[in-house]
């Protein structure tokens, strides 16, 4: 249960009309920072957390795989994320 992914029904676009991303669930719309918008691209069901933290840190320095677990964590609570 490492493999994070898009809940069911969870979709991340970019809106044009609000010039930035946002997650569309079943119980609203989010509007995630720039940090969660890199972590979410990388939750395809496949790819370990330590994957998604090594993707990260060859684009961001000082990426800890216990930033992104935290950061995926909150995405869980919310049903943006689940685990596979």
């Amino acid at each position: 249960m490492d493999r994070p992914v898009l809940g069911r029904g969870v979709r991340l676009i970019y809106d044009n009309t609000r010039q930035t991303h946002v997650v569309l669930h079943p119980e609203g719309v989010l509007v995630p920072n720039g940090t969660a918008v890199s972590v979410l691209e990388l939750c395809d069901g496949a790819t370990t957390v330590p994957q998604i933290t090594a993707a990260l840190g060859a684009r961001y320095a000082g990426v800890r795989e216990t930033e992104v677990g935290t950061v995926l964590e909150r995405l869980a609570e919310k049903g943006v994320v689940r685990w596979t």
